[in-house]
């Protein structure tokens, strides 16, 4: 219904044509004379159409479908894209937007440079480094530890740390050609728990062959005390700032090999007596043991440490004492046992150290010097009471 529609009453004769609506559902009825009378919807019925209004709806409705129909021709000229793509973005129901998704500017590069390779760069040189922060705010700076690959080789490595018997995986990943690799950072405490860590590396060329290269294994201490010194930190060809660098492997040549011995494994394993002896000291057999009641330790810092590179002396003798106190505690409760402790003649300062800690920590015990034909002159021997 609409206005110019002519209308008659259902409740009454009579009619007229539409004139207008008000709210609420009222129409209103112009008659004969011009009165226009208020009228619910629902009392009226449409008798015939205003043809005139009617034609002027369809022709209006004509025009603007042509305007659209003609508008979209020019866009279809305009478009370089062929009868196929267009067919096929009209089926997929394809806008502009989602078309622009796929550019290939927003795909993932893929593409990799092959490594670069540098003269002399085909013998093994890895370093485990340490850098601090602020190395003028020791011990109080953070350090980051890297792996530094100074070779043409690709690296797989295991980077391991050790709690009594027992290894735990720290980090295993691969290090590219002259590069070096972050693993983590560390506080001084959390690098003093690291103490005994490990590294295995195997060594290989991407893509082409190479010179084969036997898989390396490395392990070694960290002595804390380091960290709180400014000069175990150097100038370096690897970082601007200083650093402390552990040598894994140097020209091909490994700085830390891991010496296996199958009997001092087995005791370890099993926490058998010989356990408490150290690397590089002398298996004394079963009768010895049974007639001596003896262990022999050497305190030799070559046959405590894999290595003394970066440590002082008084690093050293720190390391010696503290390896002197694990033993005589061990065997505290082992009455009768006599410890011979090989600590070298020198300038005597190690000696004196153990005598001092007899004195003080270990009264109960007593001690000499031990068999000069067997030890030399520089061994002391204790006995357990």
């Amino acid at each position: 219904m609409k206005i110019g529609d002519k209308v008659r009453f259902l409740s009454e004769t009579g009619g007229g044509k539409v004139a207008g609506f008000q709210g609420n559902g009222i129409v209103l009825i112009e008659d004969e004379d011009g009165f226009q009378i208020p009228t619910p919807v629902n009392d009226v019925v449409v008798v015939s159409t205003d043809d005139y209004s009617m034609s002027k709806m369809i022709s209006e409705k004509m025009d603007a479908k042509e305007k659209a129909e003609a508008h979209a021709r020019t866009e279809l000229k305009d478009d370089q894209r062929s009868i196929k793509t267009l067919l096929n973005a009209e089926t997929a129901g394809q806008t502009e937007e989602e078309e622009l998704e796929d550019d290939p500017a927003d795909k993932e590069i893929t593409f990799k440079r092959p490594a670069e390779e540098r003269k002399d760069g085909d013998r093994l040189s890895v370093y485990l480094a340490f850098v601090p922060k602020d190395v003028q705010a020791l011990p109080d700076t953070e350090f980051e530890t890297y792996i530094i690959n100074d070779s043409n080789y690709t690296l797989q490595y295991a980077y391991l740390h050790a709690e009594g018997n027992a290894w735990t995986l720290k980090q295993q990943s691969e290090v590219e050609p002259n590069t070096k690799l972050f693993v983590e950072k560390d506080t001084v405490m959390e690098i003093g728990q690291l103490g005994h860590i490990a590294l295995q590396i195997m060594a290989y060329k991407k893509d082409k062959p190479f010179l084969w290269k036997t898989p390396v294994e490395a392990q070694f201490h960290i002595d804390a005390v380091k960290f709180c010194k400014q000069n175990s930190f150097a100038e370096n060809d690897f970082f601007e700032q200083q650093a402390l660098l552990y040598p894994i492997i140097e020209n091909d040549v490994v700085s830390h090999p891991i010496h296996l011995d199958p009997r001092k494994l087995k005791d370890e394993l099993y926490h058998t007596e010989s356990s408490t002896k150290i690397s590089g000291t002398p298996q004394l057999n079963k009768s010895e043991k049974k007639k001596d009641n003896l262990l022999v330790i050497d305190l030799h810092a070559s046959s405590l440490l894999e290595t003394t590179a970066g440590m002082q002396a008084v690093d050293i003798l720190h390391y010696q004492l503290d390896y002197f106190k694990k033993i005589m505690n061990e065997n505290l409760n082992r009455k009768g046992l006599k410890i011979v402790f090989i600590h070298g003649k020198g300038e005597g300062v190690l000696r004196h150290a153990l005598i001092h800690e007899l004195n003080y920590r270990y009264k109960h015990c007593t001690y000499q010097d031990a068999s000069f034909q067997e030890y030399g002159y520089g061994a002391t021997q204790i006995t357990i009471h």
